[in-house]
């Protein structure tokens, strides 16, 4: 009878050695695959905006039109005359977004961007020279499309 006790307290003890990895990685799999369908969530939720950069004024004085996407109208001026040259533009902002914004991109590209809700403060140095730009400016952020 001893000998059946010993056997089954052996057995039990291997059974939990052996189950508890198995626990560890159902775990381990749950936690994994809730932090990917989080992270798809976050990315789906960011709208992009497709623009380009119509005017790269001096000391990034930049002017860009909106192209594609709903932005909201109170965000940029529908209309806009470069009191220099009197060219007019159609649906553009003034970036406010200098720090970031990437020095590859040239007059004439089109991007994608999204509109930043918390804008990062801008203490990058900038040059005070003037270029003309709309009133409104903008933060924005570049989409990887």
């Amino acid at each position: 009878m001893k000998k059946l006790v010993m056997r089954l307290l052996i057995l039990k003890h291997y059974n939990k050695n052996v189950f508890m990895p198995t626990k560890m990685i159902k775990y381990l799999v749950v936690f994994i695959l809730l932090n990917i369908s989080c992270n798809k969530s976050n990315n789906t939720s960011v709208a992009c905006f497709k623009g380009k950069l119509v005017l790269k004024g001096i000391c990034m004085n930049y002017v860009i039109q909106i192209t594609e996407g709903d932005v909201d109208k109170s965000l940029y001026d529908s209309s806009w005359q470069n009191p220099l040259t009197n060219t007019t533009y159609q649906n553009v902002f003034g970036l406010a977004s200098i720090c970031t914004f990437p020095s590859t991109i040239k007059e004439g590209d089109e991007f994608y961007f999204t509109i930043r809700k918390n804008p990062i403060p801008q203490t990058c140095a900038q040059c005070k020279a003037y270029s003309p730009t709309p009133n409104k400016m903008i933060y924005i952020e570049i989409c990887n499309k």
